[in-house]
């Protein structure tokens, strides 16, 4: 057995050694059950692994039940394209539904107008249609093409990418080192007549914590700009965390200036992965990331985002998980959730070597001004303990879910956090084995890098080959 038991599994040599690769298409199909049986192999070994309440993020329910459920409800809608309404009208229901659900959560009620909304394929569909939308606001308004939106160092890169896609100049905002929260007057001295947008996430994946979004509105109002609230982590649990009693400031269409939020149904929505809800103040501002080609030889096209086809499936699942967790379900879920990251919080400030990252809640990010922190992570790691990883500063975050809320995993974390403790002190001025990559920590060992590079070159070659 590996000193490290998510090699063990995910080794990157792993699958190969044991199934061989498939880098041709094979001349004989195989087996049905024997292709379920490897799948299934694989899959319950992965399984095992996040099921331990040791994995940051990734599995936000992680109740098996839960899933075999949804799974049930996506399998009656798996061979559906929400493209064909005419023959699949229930697709119109769950996704209307699931917006209005989302709009009841954000306070849509709060609005003069009729907010609307749409479900996309994931975070980044959300953000990359909002700016979208932002920036055709933009169009109808001015002739100008010059376009800019400012965004807190902390923002997803999602961000950037919607920026690079569609031409649009990227203001970056710093944020405080302590806080971690975007330096409103550094925003409010670079909005230009050019500024589309204003950027504040609630709460920000590497910390999160929440953005002042109160004077952002108020910014956004001032100078008749857009203000988007990335709440693609938080926006399914900060909610609830309000009605339970815990301070979360406000962010949601409450505040005049907020023109869009995105929230992932696929996070603290617990939906299967592959949905997330972009909300609008108003339908005027949503027209923007619709598509119409009027002149094809196919017949008009009209597209609601950028995704064309979309599995009903999905939007069953997400429609199923709403429907049937209820307000209940999900104020029970955010207590056990918010609670168990506070006593991991605790079990933190118990080491004078160790200094939280902001004012966070159910997500906490930490780092240390005495030694690398990655040094913490790789004492960790072998233990099984899998965290998000995070740069400038270094730190490292702990994402709280359904799984740490199992009984005895606080108890095991403040046990292995002091022994890290001890272990990053004696590697102090050490180069540490870890760093930050998003999606997880990588495998830095030579045999790894060098089965990348292999692995590189025989795919450069297959291409000059075809």
């Amino acid at each position: 057995m590996s000193d490290d038991p998510t090699k063990e599994l995910f080794g990157i040599r792993g699958y190969r050694e044991r199934y061989g690769v498939n880098d041709r298409f094979p001349e004989r199909g195989r087996a049905e059950d024997e292709v379920l049986a490897e799948l299934r192999e694989m899959a319950v070994a992965e399984d095992n692994f996040w099921q331990t309440g040791r994995c940051s993020g990734s599995l936000y329910r992680g109740n098996m039940e839960h899933y075999g459920f949804l799974n049930r409800a996506a399998a009656l809608y798996s061979h559906v394209n929400a493209l064909q309404r005419d023959i699949c009208p229930s697709a119109t229901r769950f996704e209307s539904e699931i917006i209005a659900m989302t709009l009841d959560m954000m306070h849509g009620s709060a609005v003069d107008g009729e907010p609307c909304g749409a479900v996309t394929t994931g975070g980044t569909d959300s953000i990359m249609s909002a700016v979208l939308a932002h920036r055709e606001r933009a169009r109808r308004r001015s002739d100008s093409r010059s376009h800019q939106m400012i965004l807190p160092l902390t923002a997803h890169p999602a961000f950037e990418k919607a920026a690079h896609l569609f031409g649009i100049d990227v203001i970056a905002a710093p944020v405080d080192e302590h806080t971690t929260l975007v330096d409103v007057d550094f925003v409010r001295e670079h909005i230009t007549p050019d500024t589309i947008l204003l950027v504040g996430s609630a709460g920000n994946y590497p910390y999160g914590t929440i953005d002042p979004i109160e004077q952002l509105s108020d910014l956004a109002v001032e100078h008749d700009i857009g203000l988007h609230v990335d709440g693609c982590l938080g926006g399914f649990i900060l909610p609830w965390g309000e009605a339970l009693g815990y301070e979360i400031p406000t962010f949601d269409f409450r505040l005049p200036g907020v023109t869009s939020i995105s929230a992932d149904t696929h996070k603290y929505g617990y939906g299967l992965k592959g949905t997330s809800v972009v909300l609008y103040r108003d339908k005027e501002l949503r027209e923007g990331q619709y598509f119409v080609s009027e002149m094809w030889k196919g017949g008009k096209y009209f597209s609601p985002g950028l995704a064309g086809s979309r599995p009903v499936g999905l939007l069953a699942a997400t429609w199923a998980s709403m429907v049937s967790l209820g307000r209940e379900g999900y104020l029970e879920l955010a207590r056990a959730i918010f609670e168990t990251s506070f006593a991991m919080q605790a079990e933190v400030a118990k080491h004078d070597a160790l200094r939280m990252m902001g004012d966070p809640t159910f997500c906490f990010s930490f780092t240390s001004d005495e030694f690398d922190i990655y040094h913490v992570n790789d004492a960790m790691r072998p233990k099984g303990w899998r965290f998000n990883g995070q740069q400038y500063p270094n730190a490292i975050h702990m994402c709280v879910t359904g799984p740490q809320t199992q009984p005895g995993v606080v108890d095991d974390f403040g046990r292995d956090l002091a022994e890290a403790v001890a272990y990053a002190h004696s590697k102090a001025g050490e180069p540490a084995k870890s760093s930050a990559i998003y999606g997880g920590m990588p495998d830095e060992s030579a045999e790894a890098q060098e089965f990348l590079r292999q692995t590189l070159v025989r795919l450069i070659d297959r291409m000059h080959d075809l």
